[in-house]
């Protein structure tokens, strides 16, 4: 794989920022996908309850200035782009910057922590569109792995679960329920993937500090038909399940999350605290990682792994990730594999 990059380029799901965005972000979002427009209206409802306003491209703006400065203070001096899967700066718009600026190589580093359809190669197929869109000289781009569990990703975490703990009541502290939850995907995703087995280790590593505290794993954010099945139980469900267990409290963690985006304060911040407060128990809810120094810090570690073959960190026994996907990693089957025609995803063979 290459060793020389004179980019870093910051992939994420983008967000509307006003009103007028939301039902255009939704449509992007969506296409291809046949979703009722009464549907996209429905959820539409989440992020004006916002003021049509999602908080991931603040936290990605944050994310970068803070890159930007790490890397001037302590190298590798490569400048940061920012392009998004369906919201401006869109990822064909950065990749027409990126040329334009001279870029001819670039590292990807995407925000989702673990392996999925959705999470990783849906990212590299739509950075394969895009170059494919933009065309001659759109620059080549290589996608850094996951790393759920490395320490920048991990450590950070045990405090935001900590600092969430001192918000509860003090009475019910020393009993509360940790209760992780991501996003829920179709069971026939999951089946392909990683994705359950790198989240239980994510909660393991990080319960490894906080000794005798009993913890789950839970989804939250499942959508699509009722016949189809996802990922379960639902925060919601679980949060009433603990409730008529009689367990004194709970802090919720979004440890499938990077940034406060409308599954976290939607589903978490607003259903999940209703259901809360409706069965009567105390619940506080974790932070995400944000641009946490450490998980800044490991993002540069990442970097230097293959820029200049730096040990590749991780806690736990699962080792680093691939960094190298195979063509058809988190393939789901009844999708059409694409072809790899882009370098995006050629440069990945193993």
């Amino acid at each position: 794989m290459a060793t020389h990059y004179d980019a870093l380029l910051l992939v994420s799901f983008g967000g509307p920022e006003g009103p007028d965005d939301v039902l255009p972000f939704m449509e992007n979002v969506t296409r291809g996908r046949n979703i009722p427009r009464e549907r996209l209206e429905e959820v539409s409802q989440h992020y004006f309850r916002f003021e049509g306003r999602s908080p991931i491209n603040d936290q990605n703006r944050a994310l970068k200035a803070a890159l930007e400065a790490l890397l001037a203070e302590e190298g590798p001096e490569l400048p940061v782009y920012l392009g998004n899967r369906n919201w401006h700066p869109l990822l064909p718009d950065t990749l027409r910057q990126m040329r334009d600026d001279g870029i001819e190589r670039a590292l990807c580093f995407i925000t989702s922590a673990y392996s999925s359809y959705s999470g990783c190669r849906q990212y590299r197929e739509d950075l394969a569109a895009a170059r494919d869109e933009v065309g001659e000289g759109a620059p080549e781009l290589d996608k850094i792995r996951v790393y759920y569990n490395h320490p920048g990703f991990v450590d950070p975490q045990v405090d935001l679960v900590a600092e969430a703990l001192e918000e509860l009541p003090e009475e019910v502290r020393a009993s509360a329920r940790i209760v992780f939850t991501t996003h829920s995907i179709p069971l026939t995703m999951s089946r392909h993937c990683d994705y359950e087995a790198q989240h239980y280790e994510t909660c393991r590593l990080v319960m490894e500090h906080l000794p005798g505290r009993e913890w789950d794993l839970v989804y939250n954010s499942r959508s699509g038909p009722p016949h189809i099945p996802w990922l379960e139980p639902d925060v919601n469900d679980h949060l009433e399940a603990l409730a008529e267990a009689e367990v004194p409290g709970a802090v919720v963690v979004p440890v499938g999350f990077i940034s406060d985006h409308m599954e976290v304060i939607y589903d978490l911040d607003v259903e999940a605290v209703e259901t809360a407060e409706r069965v009567g128990l105390p619940m506080a809810r974790a932070g995400t990682v944000g641009a946490d120094p450490r998980f800044v810090t490991m993002i540069r570690e990442l970097l230097l792994e293959r820029l200049e073959g730096a040990p590749a960190r991780a806690l736990g026994t699962r080792g680093p990730n691939h960094d190298a996907c195979p063509v058809d990693c988190c393939f789901t089957p009844g999708q059409e594999p694409r072809e790899v025609v882009a370098s995006a995803q050629a440069a990945e063979r193993p």
